[in-house]
């Protein structure tokens, strides 16, 4: 087996002293041009690497960011992790992405992995029921955290998350000035956090415009499970006009069990999804969405962590985005 590359080997090859060669690759020092050219390009040849962690045991710091999330194929969730990446990549540091699946077991396995590995931060979903004991685990290490979309913790951490109940109420008010009467929350299953706020905003406006009383349709965030819950729920609630979806996946997957019913989405049945994934713009036909911009979210919640870093002690912050109505093509007057 080869020897790894070492800093000495690369200082040899440059012909250099070792504090020089070091100086070259963290960036620091008064080193001639010429110098730092030949450091570098010997390091190239060598494939020698920067070992992170005696870097970081020697300055503190850890330029590495854990992320705890739930289901890493959902397309919201990719971009949003794209968004996080590719900001903390320009200042420096890395990203590491775990799938806890919202097992809180699994995901008390990740977090612990990630203390273990000194991550510099944490940017976490906390799993449903997650118990107070894993808030704990995190302050008592003291890790710089930041929770997304789903706020526990009794305020100990940083947050970003949606305005969920305003912009359901907003879909659904919208919906009810073209003229729909019979409305159903469809998609989701989880019965707190992210979707009950959505719930909510959905049931409040019915009462605001004295519509029927809410329809609440279960099924997983997929097209898949939206195609097949949809005939499921045409053929309980044919009176039904149109849908507030929990997500843009499962939203797309109802459009298509309209179309396999002979209808089509805007013209028959309304739907009207949630998040603005890139999928949404270019769906047959074109999603009206509630638009939240997931990878801009992603940057901004890698801004959060990065502040929370440079500034241990400063006071925690909320910061709720709020939805934008997108009006699209699955969207129209009632029938």
């Amino acid at each position: 087996m080869p020897e790894k590359p070492k800093l000495e080997t690369v200082a040899k090859a440059a012909g250099v002293s070792t504090a020089t060669a070091s100086q070259v690759m963290r960036g620091t020092g008064r080193i001639s041009e010429g110098t730092r050219k030949k450091v570098l390009a010997a390091a190239q040849r060598l494939h020698y690497v920067t070992d992170g962690r005696a870097a970081s045991m020697r300055s503190g710091e850890n330029r590495e960011i854990g992320f705890a999330i739930h289901q890493i194929a959902n397309p919201f969730n990719a971009e949003v992790i794209s968004g996080v990446s590719d900001l903390l990549e320009t200042e420096g540091y890395l990203v590491s992405v775990l799938d806890s699946r919202d097992d809180t077991d699994r995901q008390r396995r990740n977090l612990e992995a990630f203390i273990r590995s000194s991550r510099g931060g944490l940017l976490w979903v906390p799993a449903e029921d997650t118990e107070d004991s894993t808030f704990d685990l995190l302050a008592a290490h003291d890790l710089s955290t930041v929770t997304f979309l789903r706020r526990s913790g009794a305020g100990r951490f940083d947050h970003v998350g949606i305005e969920n109940a305003a912009a359901t109420a907003k879909a659904t008010q919208y919906l009810a000035e073209l003229g729909h009467r019979h409305i159903a929350y469809f998609g989701g299953v989880a019965k707190a956090g992210v979707r009950s706020e959505r719930i909510a905003g959905y049931e409040q406006a019915l009462v605001d415009f004295k519509l029927d009383l809410p329809i609440v349709w279960d099924c997983f965030d997929d097209k898949i499970s939206g195609l097949s819950a949809l005939k499921e729920l045409h053929a309980a609630h044919p009176e039904i006009t149109a849908l507030v979806c929990n997500g843009d996946m499962v939203a797309i997957g109802a459009c298509l069990g309209i179309s396999q019913l002979g209808m089509q989405p805007g013209r028959e049945i309304s739907v009207i999804g949630f998040d603005d994934i890139q999928d949404a713009a270019v769906a047959t036909p074109p999603l009206t969405t509630m638009a939240v911009s997931p990878y801009q979210m992603g940057r901004k919640l890698a801004r959060v962590v990065l502040n929370r870093i440079k500034d241990p002690e400063m006071p925690k912050s909320i910061s709720l985005i709020p939805a934008e109505l997108v009006v699209r093509e699955t969207t129209g007057p009632v029938g």
